[in-house]
């Protein structure tokens, strides 16, 4: 059991939205990050950067570095460590507050601050004025991490690949695709409507769940089964930060006990980053043991918490999250408002949600839980906050929890790039145009003999009916993949 005096708490939260139109005038993610940290010192009572011994940062998507670690380390003179970029994913802002956590509770560390920033906003305008059109900047970034077979079948960004897991997980819980549209409605509308109430929130407006469905051109359709309205919306300027300390030093500072919210110990694990090397589409271990290890660590019980935060870039994550842990049916999944009303500020939007959890806790309840999903449902990490101290010996140890993560896993499939022959679909989706026309589809399948292989499904319209109208599951139907000389086959329905 760690001491008291050396428990790690938050002290200061700090948000910045960015709104302003004229390119040359918006605030690039340097100075987002700044502004930032000055608002968390603020709210901490203006006194905790004067002796600060590390600042971490999340790692930028959407612009390059240049010089950011050397303007804040100038605004901050009294830092005792050189600023670091941390690489990662969604779940970063979890793992550098969970290592400025421990680092406090080992007592190498009085005061940590952690911030993270993007101007994805202001980067699309400047890539439009030069190109003079809209380019996909997600997909340029990602293209050249992808292998060759996901650039051949149109899976590289989040966008094409979600749904994989969203279609895979609906026939595996038996969902008719009713109501599994139905159900992320309903979360989409209960995240909206905790936005509404956000003031840090990037579009503060309720949407009922009939808004969510009915797609059109304010709610385009984008890859099979998801429009614009139930995805990330990465096209903001904003930051966050927060102030860590320990609770000896915070007492020093003259903090006030009700502004004080402890750290509790925290879980991580991950998937293999490619998502065809995955045993299954249609459940995360990582996931899994992260939530169950997390709250086993805190020694609380999901029906405990009293504020959630589930990582909501698309429906398939907060959807998989519940089915693991039994959240009260009372708590919205979101104390910020999720990606798409919040904002998605690409890596840093776990930043944000736990500056949110934090003043939820200062307001009401006592036990809130934080986690963090990074890549294609590829890295997790989950925190436990709470208004009273949780002191244990997993504060001040590893949270990589991996192989109890591994211990979950089946036998992962070989790939066959070059399969042709038939086979049953394992799961699919249907990408398509700004117009809302469907472009083709997608299907990860399995052959006889249990490996996996990708086709392709031309955008005809019984095709696209079987595969996009709910009245059959195409999931786990027979079919033939059929060489086309294009370097990929297409999937004709048997």
């Amino acid at each position: 059991m760690i001491n008291l005096d050396r428990a790690p708490v938050i002290v200061g939260t700090g948000q910045v939205n960015d709104r302003e139109e004229e390119v040359s005038k918006a605030l690039d993610a340097g100075q987002l990050m700044q502004a930032a940290i000055a608002c968390a010192d603020r709210d901490a009572g203006g006194r905790t950067l004067k002796a600060a011994d590390t600042l971490e940062l999340v790692r930028l998507f959407s612009a390059p570095m240049d010089g950011i670690v050397d303007r804040l380390a100038a605004a901050l003179p009294g830092l005792k460590s050189k600023p670091a970029f941390v690489h990662g994913h969604g779940n970063t802002p979890m793992l550098i507050l969970n290592r400025a956590a421990q680092r406090i509770a080992s007592g190498s560390a009085e005061t940590c601050i952690v911030a993270g920033a993007e101007a994805y906003r202001t980067e699309k305008r400047l890539a439009t004025l030069a190109a003079g059109d809209r380019p996909d900047m997600m997909k340029k970034n990602l293209e050249g991490v992808a292998n060759e077979i996901r650039r051949l079948h149109g899976l590289v960004t989040p966008i094409e690949i979600y749904p994989l897991f969203e279609n895979a997980m609906r026939a595996a819980w038996g969902q008719t695709l009713a109501q599994a549209q139905a159900e992320s409605a309903q979360i989409w509308a209960d995240l909206s409507a905790v936005a509404a109430r956000n003031p840090h929130a990037w579009i503060q407006r309720a949407y009922s769940p009939r808004e969510i469905l009915e797609t059109g051109p304010g709610n385009r359709k984008l890859c099979f089964p998801y429009s614009t309205l139930m995805v990330a919306n990465n096209s903001v300027n904003q930051g966050a930060a927060l102030i860590i300390c320990s609770y000896a030093r915070a007492r020093r500072l003259g903090i006030p006990e009700e502004r004080m919210v402890f750290i509790g110990a925290g879980a991580a694990a991950t998937e293999p980053q490619d998502v065809l090397a995955r045993d299954t589409l249609t459940f995360s271990p990582s996931l899994q043991a992260t939530l169950t290890t997390a709250l086993e660590r805190n020694a609380l019980a999901a029906e405990q918490m009293d504020h959630v935060e589930l990582y909501s870039c698309f429906p398939c994550v907060p959807k998989h999250a519940r089915r693991v842990a039994s959240f009260r049916a009372d708590v919205p999944p979101t104390v910020s408002g999720g990606l798409t009303f919040a904002g998605g500020p690409i890596r840093n939007y776990m930043m944000h949600a736990a500056a949110a959890m934090v003043e939820k806790l200062r307001q009401s309840g006592t036990h809130g839980l934080l986690f963090g999903n990074g890549g294609y449902l590829s890295e997790a990490h989950a925190l436990v906050l709470s208004r009273t101290p949780i002191l244990n010996q997993w504060q001040e140890r590893d949270f990589d929890i991996q192989r109890q993560a591994d211990a979950l896993r089946g036998e992962v499939p070989h790939l066959d790039p070059d399969y042709v022959g038939p086979g049953q679909i394992e799961s699919y989706t249907v990408a398509h145009d700004r117009s809302g026309n469907p472009q083709f589809g997608t299907i990860v399948g399995r052959t006889p003999g249990g490996a996996r292989f990708l086709s392709r499904a031309e955008a005809d319209p019984a095709m696209m009916d079987f595969l996009m109208s709910g009245k059959t599951e195409p999931v786990g139907t027979s079919g033939v993949a059929q060489a086309t000389g294009r370097g990929y086959s297409t999937w004709h329905v048997q």
